[in-house]
């Protein structure tokens, strides 16, 4: 049996890991072998940054909550600490959330840590 060299199954198979390198630079959007490795590469990266992105929102969440925090005059860790000991489950895009769009409402919260802190 003859080797097929332009049969549309290696065509369609090299047309879809072309069109996954489109807006590529260079050679890397139109060269067969060089896509390939970039598009293995992009896809890599692409999986680990899905799970990058959670840990990136989580640390500017706790960033802004421990910035307001200050203000009231107590520490991110400190904080934490009395609305677990209040009971308060509101988790820290909630919180980060208050602070930014209702201060007042946060400023209660905070009372509300700062004083399960003190008993």
């Amino acid at each position: 049996m003859s080797r097929a060299v332009d049969g549309t199954k290696r065509k369609n198979r090299r047309a879809k890991i072309l069109k996954l390198a489109k807006g590529f630079y260079g050679d890397r959007k139109s060269n067969y072998k060089a896509a390939k490795d970039a598009v293995v590469k992009a896809l890599d990266h692409s999986y680990s940054g899905r799970r990058n992105k959670k840990r990136d929102y989580r640390k500017l969440w706790i960033a802004r909550i421990s910035a307001a925090v200050r203000e009231e005059g107590l520490s991110y860790s400190r904080f934490i600490n009395g609305l677990l000991k209040a009971g308060v489950t509101l988790n820290r895009k909630a919180l980060s959330n208050m602070a930014i769009e209702d201060p007042t409402a946060f400023k209660a919260v905070v009372e509300v840590a700062k004083n399960a802190v003190k008993a």
